[in-house]
């Protein structure tokens, strides 16, 4: 470890510990690649060379060299392929990590190496991978594998995935599995709308419906074989019958609660065109989609241990199909990967309460809960966060039952939902909840001077009012709600700053909500601690978040999202510093923009490179101006 590179060396080592991977410095106790490194040398003596780590994933290798300067990072041949040349080797890291891996990968077992140059330092670095497999590795710099900002994709839990979508170009189970579902949303639309002749807000109430019916097969009170389009006591009958027994079974309460959510599945046992044969089916409609929802959605809901909100999944789907109403009523229902960064935001723990005042379909509530549940091992503990831990209001009455089926197949054990109107609920009221965490997507774009009080910073505020004293707050919104663009607006602004503190505010890409053209942000709060003027906030431009738009799907995950999201982790908690492009953190009043593109300054130190090329270009400029006959563009004004 030689003794200009210790600090980076630091660096480099506690970025593996943060990721979860062992690795070894300057050597490995595995004796096949001991033995190897005994051949290594960098100057191709023959003789012992060691890089700074190295690590064993599952089967795969990871070796790793650094450089202080990002200006040792890479060197390419006349070729424009990775250099091999001793020099190369020698001072850049890239090429010496090449180097190793490739040595170790011909002379060991070990056929699957990733070998990583690193150069800099917190706040300015590079990670670049190149893989070898035996001999073959990308030398070329148009084809290689993006840099990274963390080792996250490359420990256990994440490695397979990175080498499938990385290396072999296939998709890995879980993009298959997302596939998978928006199929089915598609095929059960059709199949609603076919033979049902629904409604759109009739679909997803269903879809719920039929799956809490499908509940009850567990304690032998429903069977889908009696579905046989009896006229007295029709399929229709006979799953209402079955979701009101299940309900019961949840223990949802009050009674009138109880006969709330009932009556939004009414119009199942009062439809004919639902529980009459249809010839094209030989069955009733309800029994097909009974069948087809049983095959393709209960297991993954009942028995998957997921924060995927599936149900919402579909809801968003029958939605786009239908021309549903959800944009003109401001409902933009949040994608998993946002609901999951809420909660690491949140830090949450095992002992947190969790009240999403807009709940939609659940999807905060199932993910909080998901993720609290993987914190603890208690049977006991479990049931106590599903039953006790989890509030939310939800105004629509459609929306307010997909919500209350979603934690009831979630194993919610009472249901702690409301349908109300959370503007209307006192804030002291909700108070009695005592609430650690609150998470929140309001309605957007429904507030106006003549409804202030719907503005997104309305929601805002209410929500945080209604939170226990130093809770922590995270809401999505329009980066516009950020602004104050309204002097209602900026009336809110101030008295949120006055009575509540802004931690900061992370900018998202325009396709988080894809095919809505919301320019979201999230915004992170703690109740009931006055803004202190001289807090440092945190404003980051997370735009570039490893998510993209894929033709006839949507948005879905690349390999790069999970890296990018650790690395917005690490600097929102401190664990890492960042340049001003992706993190600035300052002081803030309540009548900026509290935005990321508001508070940016360029803080990059340009190289002897960038001010060559900077001077080269003027001067060619220059030139070209006095050959168009335009010299006095150049001369001073006498008259100055």
């Amino acid at each position: 470890m030689a003794k200009k590179e210790a600090k980076t060396d630091l660096w480099v080592y506690d970025l593996l510990k943060n990721a979860g991977i062992s690795a070894e410095p300057q050597g490995s106790s595995i004796k096949e690649i001991e033995d190897a490194l005994k051949t290594a040398s960098k100057k191709g003596t023959g003789k012992i060379g060691r890089p700074e780590f190295v690590a064993v994933v599952k089967d795969y290798l990871i070796i790793i060299e650094d450089k202080k300067n990002l200006s040792n990072h890479l060197k390419y041949d006349d070729k424009g392929l990775i250099s091999e040349d001793t020099d190369a080797i020698v001072n850049y890291a890239v090429n010496g990590a090449m180097h190793y891996a490739n040595h170790i990968a011909r002379n060991s077992n070990f056929k699957k190496v990733f070998a990583i140059g690193i150069s800099g330092d917190e706040k300015r670095h590079k990670i670049t991978p190149v893989f070898i497999d035996g001999t073959e590795y990308y030398r070329d710099k148009n084809n290689g594998l993006e840099d990274l900002e963390s080792f996250i994709s490359l420990n256990e839990d994440n490695i397979d995935d990175y080498y499938v979508r990385k290396i072999l170009k296939e998709e890995t189970q879980t993009s298959k599995e997302i596939a998978e579902i928006l199929k089915d949303a598609s095929e059960l639309h059709e199949d609603l709308r076919n033979y049902g002749n629904l409604k759109d807000a009739e679909k997803p109430l269903v879809v719920s419906g039929i799956l809490l019916a499908l509940r009850e097969k567990e304690n032998n009170n429903f069977d889908i074989n009696k579905l046989n389009g009896d006229k007295v006591k029709t399929d229709g009958q006979k799953i209402y019958n079955a979701i009101s027994d299940n309900l019961q079974r949840a223990n949802v309460s009050p009674e009138v609660k109880k006969d709330k959510i009932l009556s939004q599945f009414s119009f199942i046992k009062d439809t004919p065109k639902l529980y009459d044969i249809d010839e094209r089916l030989g069955k009733s409609p309800l029994k097909y989609f009974t069948e087809q929802i049983d095959k393709k959605i209960y297991n993954s809901i009942r028995y998957k241990k997921s924060g995927e909100d599936y149900i919402g999944r579909f809801y968003s789907e029958f939605m786009s199909y239908s021309g549903g109403d959800g944009q003109t009523l401001g409902i933009i229902l949040t994608p998993k990967h946002i609901t999951e960064l809420f909660c690491d935001l949140a830090d949450l723990t095992e002992d947190d309460i969790v009240f999403d005042c807009c709940c939609g379909t659940a999807g905060f509530l199932i993910a909080a809960m998901h993720k609290m549940q993987s914190l603890t091992d208690d049977i006991n503990k479990k049931r106590k966060i599903s039953r006790d831990q989890l509030y939310g209001i939800e105004l629509r009455p459609d929306m307010f039952t997909i919500a209350t089926t979603n934690m009831i197949l979630r194993g919610d054990g009472k249901s702690n939902l409301l349908n109300e109107d959370f503007l209307k609920q006192p804030a002291n009221k909700l108070q009695l909840k005592h609430a650690t965490v609150g998470m929140m997507n309001p309605p957007y774009s429904q507030g106006s001077k003549q409804n202030p009080q719907l503005y997104e910073l309305s929601f805002i505020e209410h929500l945080l009012d209604s939170l226990a004293e130093e809770a922590r707050c995270v809401v999505i919104v329009p980066q516009s709600s950020m602004t104050g663009k309204t002097k209602e607006e900026q009336n809110i602004k101030e008295n949120i700053y006055k009575h509540h503190t802004l931690e900061g505010v992370i900018t998202l890409s325009k396709d988080t909500f894809y095919g809505v053209g919301t320019m979201p942000c999230i915004a992170v709060f703690t109740a009931h601690i006055p803004h202190d003027k001289n807090r440092i906030c945190k404003f980051i431009n997370f735009e570039n978040d490893g998510y993209k738009v894929a033709p006839h799907i949507g948005l879905i995950k690349t390999e790069e999202a999970l890296d990018k999201k650790e690395h917005l982790l690490d600097v929102w908690f401190d664990r890492i510093d960042a340049d001003t492009k992706f993190c600035v953190k300052t002081t803030v009043e309540p009548t900026d923009e509290w935005l990321h593109s508001f508070y940016y300054f360029n803080d990059e130190i340009p190289t002897e490179e960038d001010i060559d090329k900077t001077i080269s270009d003027y001067l060619t400029f220059e030139f070209s101006m006095i050959m168009q006959g335009r010299k006095y563009l150049f001369e001073e004004n006498e008259n100055a």
